[in-house]
């Protein structure tokens, strides 16, 4: 097990952090005591943000950055080097999407989307394990993912496609830094539907604009995943019982999920008012708006925060609960039983006992 330092006492990198999750998570963590070096192409969002945690009397540093070019994250690096004397954490966040049939999409598009979404990952990924090696010190990856990048969808192909290659590399990246012995913790999470401004930022290749729908959870319930890896090894963790049911159906009831998904995806993830902008490539080659932490959306239903990650973080509690939960109605089933039996008929009375057919449930605990 990976020994982590606490969140108080660490810097952490986030790219995409001028808006949405990667904002939400820098203010959070800068809260918490940690060193935040924000990272993404807005630098006026960066720069409001940087100079907030200051006036709240925590540390920040931020560096310009594009993540689909190496030599950017060479400089995100180098910052938190200059500012902080490295780093204890390295989250990728930075993402785009792309609404549109495959054969919609222009090839530059499709480059454009890995560069962001996958690239993006490895580049600071690597930056991040020979920061850890070279130093000789314990740190984290955290990579977020999607729940996309477990059971791809129709209309948003690229980023599907994308997440599933970012998904791959994460669960190679922690195979070899294992079997090389280093303390490097490589975390994945799988964010469900997020209120962000997803649908904002990203290209555009339908009739209508791209929207959410369904149910909708916090950028903070994503941002509490990210930052519970950081100072906590931990394998995956899935935001949203959506995320976590999508990649389960996925496996066990592949075809049954593409007819379901074929009938939802192309109506949930349209707007039936707003026609989609002549500006098909949006947030793809220049930054979006930041300072923005949620997006705009049509009729949905929003969660204020993720059960499933809360579980995830207390997995003996919650087994607990659950296993108390089963006893109980266990026995509550068996009580039912025993008393919906028929009379015993009047020549078996003199089998019974005093206490038989009568069951008392002890205290779940006791």
């Amino acid at each position: 097990m990976v020994a982590l330092r606490p969140l108080s006492e660490q810097t952490i990198v986030i790219t995409g952090a001028s808006s949405g999750i990667g904002l939400v998570t820098a203010r959070i963590a800068a809260k918490a005591g940690a060193a935040v070096v924000a990272a993404a192409r807005n630098e006026e969002a960066l720069r409001t943000l940087v100079q907030e945690i200051r006036d709240a009397g925590g540390r920040a540093a931020y560096a310009v950055c594009d993540v689909g070019r190496e030599e950017d994250i060479a400089r995100v690096a180098e910052v938190a080097h200059l500012d902080f004397g490295g780093f204890d954490t390295w989250v990728n966040n930075a993402g785009i999407s792309i609404f549109g049939r495959l054969w919609d999409v222009p090839m530059p598009e499709w480059h454009r989307m890995f560069d962001t979404v996958y690239w993006g990952t490895v580049y600071g990924s690597l930056a991040a394990v020979r920061h850890f090696r070279d130093a000789d010190k314990a740190g984290a990856v955290v990579n977020v993912g999607s729940f996309f990048g477990d059971k791809a969808p129709a209309v948003q192909s690229t980023y599907a496609s994308a997440k599933f290659a970012l998904h791959g590399f994460t669960g190679s990246l922690r195979q070899e830094v294992e079997h090389e012995g280093w303390p490097i913790s490589v975390s994945l999470v799988h964010p469900g539907r997020i209120d962000t401004p997803y649908n904002e930022h990203a290209g555009n290749y339908m009739p209508m604009q791209p929207v959410h729908r369904g149910m909708i959870y916090p950028p903070e319930a994503v941002a509490e995943a990210i930052l519970w890896c950081a100072a906590h090894p931990k394998r995956d963790m899935f935001v949203g019982s959506q995320a976590k049911l999508a990649a389960v159906l996925g496996a066990v009831a592949p075809r049954f999920t593409d007819r379901v998904m074929e009938v939802l995806m192309y109506t949930s993830q349209q707007s039936r008012t707003r026609k989609a902008t002549e500006d098909h490539q949006r947030a793809l080659f220049k930054a979006g708006y930041g300072g923005h932490e949620r997006g705009t959306h049509e009729p949905h239903l929003m969660r204020s925060r993720s059960l499933y990650v809360k579980a995830t973080k207390r997995p003996a509690l919650t087994a607990a609960a659950l296993l108390g939960g089963g006893a109980l109605a266990w026995s509550l089933l068996r009580d039912a039983k025993e008393h919906s039996a028929p009379p015993p008929e009047a020549g078996d009375m003199a089998q019974l006992t005093p206490n038989n057919g009568i069951h008392v449930a002890e205290p779940v605990g006791a």
